[in-house]
């Protein structure tokens, strides 16, 4: 059933208070949903390749207990790893074929951590455990009972929205904008663990950004003082482009600068000492925290792509939002919600529920969004090759 209604709540850009959050790469939360979606990639191919088809798994659960280290102004060194557990369900063995779980697990967070990261070392400065076991018997069979369309493995929703507030924009391209190859190339020193806080009060908008300075880059205080300086500047001028508002940027408010206690790194990433992880903790499918706007709690990295609504609903709520913005130009802005029900066909949600601001929400109006929404569930059943290929995020 399609609820297509009105939008009557305010808009974000009029309220006096919005925040804004987003974690880079580099950081733990984020590093658990890279690595659990990396496996989970790895794990589909391997079960197409062999068996023809994606077999019952899901390994959206992982812990990062962070590493100890002393990190000094040229270098540093690591006195303890990090410890990285994945943990989940998954189907281990095929009549006499075994899944070699382990070995995918840790090829495919080798690949992650050496392809987001220039200074953390996979074999020298992580330790990767694996505590992967079968699923429970009655979930095994609800998804070997789906013949052509899968069937939904949880009762769960999803939420998604459209277009993105002026300061959802800024936050985001910021931090895409420091982990970028041609920043990196320029500023060395700048870590992949880089989280962007974003308030706006009215018309004035601060930023503050949290950068792991990476020690090996940095040759003492006052180079940190300048390098600090150098960057925060170039994040006001890109802010600047990005928003018609007053923006002021604080980068690392917690040095003391005075004392020489400053965000120092040997490996670009707070993991290695200060801060822990884990699955689901981080930023949405669309790449962001939003307090001031509807969330699923759901951990959706290394959710089965096939059946887990958890996961294909949060993309796709967004996906038909994003439509309807874009095809409708009556709509200005669109909301949407979709609750799955364990055991119904994936394209059959309980409920989908659209709400539209739009100035005069016409019956042909709300036929033309449902039609979109529809559209979009029918793509369900193939939506996991765009995520086994890498065209679709969920961090």
């Amino acid at each position: 059933m399609i609820v297509v209604d009105h939008l009557d709540f305010p808009r974000v850009e009029e309220l006096e208070v919005e925040i804004v959050e987003r974690k880079g790469i580099g950081h733990p939360d984020t590093m658990c949903d890279g690595i659990a979606e990396a496996t989970s990639i790895a794990l589909c191919r391997y079960y197409e390749r062999e068996f023809g088809r994606v077999l019952h798994y899901n390994l959206d659960k992982a812990l990062l207990v962070g590493g100890r280290t002393i990190p000094r102004f040229g270098g540093g060194e690591m006195l303890d790893p990090i410890l990285f557990t994945l943990v989940g369900r998954a189907t281990l063995q095929v009549a006499e074929q075994r899944v070699p779980i382990e070995e995918l697990y840790r090829d495919a967070a080798t690949a992650w951590i050496r392809t987001h990261f220039r200074h953390l070392d996979p074999e020298r400065h992580m330790r990767l455990q694996c505590v992967i076991r079968p699923g429970s018997a009655d979930l095994v069979d609800l998804f070997h009972r789906a013949t052509t369309t899968p069937l939904a493995n949880d009762t769960s929703f999803g939420v998604g929205y459209a277009p993105l507030t002026s300061l959802e924009r800024t936050v985001y391209e910021t931090e895409r904008f420091l982990n970028s190859e041609p920043v990196k190339a320029a500023h060395p020193e700048i870590g992949e663990d880089i989280k962007v806080m974003g308030l706006r009060r009215g018309e004035e908008v601060t930023l503050t950004v949290a950068i792991a300075f990476v020690s090996a880059h940095v040759r003492d205080l006052s180079d940190y003082r300048e390098k600090k300086r150098a960057i925060q500047s170039e994040i006001a001028q890109l802010a600047e482009r990005l928003s018609d508002r007053t923006v002021t940027v604080q980068v690392n408010p917690a040095d003391d600068e005075t004392k020489g206690s400053v965000y120092l790194t040997l490996t670009g990433t707070s993991a290695e000492a200060g801060d822990d992880g884990q699955v689901g903790r981080g930023n949405r499918v669309n790449g962001l925290i939003t307090p001031f706007r509807p969330m699923s709690l759901e951990a959706t990295a290394g959710k089965n792509p096939i059946s887990h609504v958890g996961k294909l609903y949060n993309i796709t709520a967004r996906r038909i939002a994003e439509q309807v913005l874009e095809q409708l130009e009556e709509v200005e802005e669109a909301y949407c919600y979709i609750l799955g029900q364990i055991g119904r066909p994936i394209t059959q949600p309980q409920i989908v529920n659209l709400k539209l601001r739009a100035r005069r929400l016409t019956r042909g109006l709300r036929g033309q969004a449902s039609q979109l929404a529809m559209a979009k569930l029918d793509e369900l059943p193939s939506l996991w090759r765009k995520l086994i290929e890498g065209e679709i995020s969920v961090y």
